[in-house]
């Protein structure tokens, strides 16, 4: 299997991987100063290149059309991959903002004093070899290349062949960039072009060490199904608002619209929603006209539609309540309580962010002790579910699983941990014969 690296050269899949692993272990080695060093003249480089990311990227959005009309392409994968001036100056800026980040390397997360002159410490490190396959957003590569830079690891990249233009002239960037580091090998990142290049890099053993798809459902089960290395999933997103019997009704409608509105092709979008039946009345007709100023489209259940008999409102079938539109779309379902709208999201939901709009503290505590997501938020919208909104730069992508790294993950989730044993002649026979006995005292 042969793949074209972003330097002009060929080289099999498994000579990329090997060569990204040798890189690796450079970067590891890379003080924190220099890492930072490379990534704000990365950040520079993007906006130097920005004719050359727009160029490629029109090119995209071109080959791109044909699908649009064929039905093969939705509207909200072609928004994902449109990049404009503005997107540019955003790379560059989400790039600075890791550079700011503290270095999560060498950290000591506990210190252990066994006996007499033998210390044991916990300290962070990175993972190694990171493999990322995700589809249509552009924007993915700066992000996930800066957070695997700053983490000491190397990354090796797969993106879908709509974006093909756009990702290999910003891997290209990235490699030229590099190049004037001569600490830093260029082939801390890598990028695959075919789907055949990323069954063999899952079956590599030893390959990457953590994958990391990012995508339709479908995608996230082609990698867990054949990669021999651990997958953590940027899984699907059907997000929930429950509007409780004491929300605030403008809080409600400000926090139902932006949650669907103002990103609808985003993971975190909602998908569904809830209303407590005591204030349907009050609060549906408000919500519907607003949402439908703005081109959304409705799928109600019975009860809403007999409430919203004056509306063109399409009935919800049992399909809608599971489903990730990423589009104008949402259903709306209205529940006799909290319990049942808890129930419904634990049915429904993909673990992803769930929200409740309410005035009382005791429902809210309910909600967000009970509701298993990686975000809950109480008067909020789930919108705000985003590596850089939480303060972490930028994100490799949302983590709907429970292991290893949960929600927006950024620099945390890219390293691990080691534990370094300072001894002075110290041998196990010694305590196993009782001459000397264990103190485990932790220090601070």
């Amino acid at each position: 299997m042969i793949v074209q690296t972003n330097d002009g050269l060929s080289s099999s899949v498994l000579s990329l991987v090997q060569r990204a692993r040798t890189a690796a272990r450079a970067l590891a080695r890379l003080p924190g100063e220099s890492r930072n060093e490379v990534l704000l003249a990365c950040a520079k480089a993007i906006e130097s290149a920005g004719p050359r990311i727009l160029e490629a990227n029109a090119l995209d959005l071109e080959a791109a059309k044909p699908l649009i009309a064929a039905g093969s392409m939705s509207p909200a994968m072609f928004s994902r991959l449109c990049v404009k001036q503005h997107g540019i100056a955003e790379m560059a800026e989400r790039v600075r903002e890791v550079a700011r980040l503290a270095d999560p390397l060498g950290r000591r997360l506990a210190a252990t004093e066994l006996d007499n002159r033998l210390v044991l410490y916990k300290e962070s490190c990175p993972l190694g070899l990171i493999g990322v396959v995700f589809e249509s957003r552009p924007d993915v590569v700066p992000q996930v290349a800066a957070l695997a830079l700053k983490s000491g690891n190397a990354l090796i990249l797969k993106g879908g062949t709509e974006a093909a233009h756009s990702n290999r002239v910003l891997v290209s960037i990235w490699r030229e960039c590099l190049a004037a580091f001569p600490a830093v090998p260029a082939d801390s990142i890598g990028l695959l072009e075919t789907r055949a290049d990323t069954k063999e890099l899952l079956e590599l053993e030893p390959g990457v060490d953590l994958i990391i798809p990012r995508g339709s459902r479908e995608l996230v089960r082609f990698v867990a199904k054949h990669s021999r290395a651990p997958v953590l999933g940027h899984g699907e997103g059907i997000c929930h608002v429950y509007v409780d019997s004491a929300a605030d009704i403008q809080k409600a409608l400000d926090i139902t619209f932006d949650s669907k509105v103002q990103y609808p092709a985003a993971c975190n979008a909602a998908e569904t929603l809830l209303v407590h039946q005591a204030v349907s009345r009050a609060f549906l007709p408000r919500v519907v006209s607003k949402l439908k100023a703005a081109g959304v489209e409705l799928h109600g259940c019975p009860r809403t539609v007999a409430l919203l008999q004056n509306e063109t409102i399409m009935h919800a079938t049992e399909q809608d309540w599971s489903t990730e539109y990423s589009d104008l779309i949402l259903s709306v379902k209205i529940v006799d309580s909290i319990d049942d709208a808890i129930e419904h999201i634990h049915r429904y939901g993909s673990g992803h962010t769930e929200a409740i709009v309410t005035e009382d503290p005791e429902a809210a505590s309910r909600f967000m002790n009970e509701v298993d997501a990686a975000g809950v938020y109480h008067n909020a919208s789930t919108r705000f579910a985003d590596g850089y909104r939480y303060g972490l730069g930028a994100e490799l992508g949302i983590s709907t699983t429970k292991l290893h790294a949960r929600g927006p993950m950024g620099l945390e989730g890219l390293t691990t941990y080691k534990y370094k044993l300072f001894g002075d002649g110290h041998t196990v026979a010694q305590y196993v014969k009782g001459e000397k006995h264990f103190r485990h005292r932790p220090l601070a």
